[in-house]
């Protein structure tokens, strides 16, 4: 997996606009639940609103991983309402001369480390503005821990953002082509379907690929995988308990799942393995 440079949007699109303010924060990080890491982090929020809502999509992203990050925060991003200030915290390079940002798009703000982290989200919404977090008026403090921005300088920024601060005013413009985007690999057409990649593995163990389902909706299709054929299907009851089925999942994307188990562990396919989509 490689992180690089990527032309995300156009500096000079969509007029830059106050948004709404619902007052609603979310929190993505790879925390856990064992330390006081996430709990403090709504405190920092509380210090500054107490009555902002605060929602967690979830604290047990796998350690150090922006790849699942960047895969969870681009699925969770639709279903908030405009003006949603989301603070997504995966900072293997916390203290390092990596970015802090802040990004604005349509529905809402970003904030977090500029690792590739919003380039999901960025891949079906354009920036419409973005800052370096350089104002440490709104930080917690001038003197953040090198270990910990997520107290000190993303989660307050992120509760200014939900209380109207205007993007502008927390630090340095910077041009949205310059974020780091997250390179997961490209779903490419074959002679035959697909080629695709595994980008996400949840909790059940179902492997998630890059290969969008509107890309079989309608068809009779199946996916090889090393030397593996899965019938496509609709639902996971379409095989009996314990055999693998590819299906379109949740958010979108085609899936490799074993009905009633476990299909990362069953199958020993992981993150970035090729697969593909045969229609037929």
């Amino acid at each position: 997996m490689t992180i690089d440079r990527a032309i995300i949007s156009d500096a000079s699109s969509p007029q830059q606009q106050k948004l709404p303010q619902p007052g609603i924060v979310t929190l993505l990080s790879d925390f856990g639940d064992r330390d006081i890491y996430v709990g403090v982090m709504k405190g920092a929020i509380a210090q500054i609103n107490p009555n902002l809502k605060v929602i967690d999509l979830t604290h047990q992203i796998p350690p150090q991983n922006i790849a699942a990050a960047r895969f969870c925060l681009m699925n969770a991003y639709p279903y908030f309402p405009v003006g949603t200030v989301h603070i997504a915290v995966v900072d293997p390079g916390v203290g390092s001369s990596r970015r802090a940002i802040a990004i604005q798009c349509a529905m809402g703000f970003l904030v977090g480390p500029d690792n590739g982290l919003f380039s999901g989200v960025l891949s079906q919404n354009i920036a419409i503005a973005a800052v370096e977090l350089t104002n440490f008026n709104y930080w917690r403090n001038s003197q953040p821990s090198n270990t910990f921005h997520g107290r000190d300088i993303f989660a307050p920024v992120g509760a200014n953002l939900a209380n109207g601060v205007p993007i502008q005013e927390l630090g340095t413009a910077i041009d949205p082509a310059t974020l780091v985007q997250l390179n997961i690999g490209e779903c490419q057409q074959t002679a035959s379907g697909f080629l695709g990649n595994i980008q996400y593995i949840d909790h059940f163990g179902n492997l998630v690929s890059n290969i969008p389902g509107s890309y079989v909706q309608g068809k009779s299709w199946y996916v090889q995988v090393r030397d593996l054929t899965i019938p496509g299907g609709e639902t996971y009851s379409n095989v009996g308990i314990g055999e693998a089925i590819a299906l379109v999942e949740s958010n979108g994307w085609v899936e490799i799942a074993i009905n009633n188990g476990n299909a990362h562990l069953q199958l020993q396919i992981n993150l970035q393995d090729s697969l593909e989509v045969i229609n037929y």
